[in-house]
């Protein structure tokens, strides 16, 4: 099957990287960040503020590292760091915001702050922004 013989393991590990940077930046942005900024003003007063700097300041960084830096996380832009606050983002709602609840309840931000936790280590691959600018 010539499907699954792209080439070389530096080839098939950045394409594993580049899947999981679209999946795992773009679903953060869309389905999580987006919908916190298009219902900011509903959500500020409301919003957990884990860290005692206000639901304000909370919400906006939450957006940031949902929306923003997911989509930068997705192009592979400044990889390594644009992933820190997503995996603070989600450290923060496993352990801290949904901590007391069921596995199943918080599973969700376990899976991302893993997949967070591989781009950090390994890097964005050689598909990404980050490998453009470095030649």
């Amino acid at each position: 099957m010539k499907l699954f013989a792209i080439g070389t393991a530096d080839n098939k590990a950045s394409l594993g990287l580049l899947i999981l940077r679209l999946v795992s930046g773009l679903t953060m942005a869309f389905n999580h960040g987006l919908g916190k900024m298009e219902n900011y003003s509903k959500a500020v007063d409301s919003f957990p503020d884990p860290f005692g700097i206000g639901s304000q300041l909370s919400l906006i960084l939450a957006i940031f590292g949902e929306l923003f830096c997911g989509v930068l996380v997705a192009v592979g832009f400044a990889t390594r760091f644009t992933v820190i606050p997503l995996i603070i983002t989600m450290a923060t709602a496993f352990f801290i915001i949904h901590g007391g609840d069921a596995f199943g309840d918080r599973e969700m931000s376990f899976i991302y702050l893993a997949m967070y936790l591989v781009i950090f280590l390994v890097g964005p691959g050689k598909y990404s922004v980050d490998k453009l600018i470095s030649k």
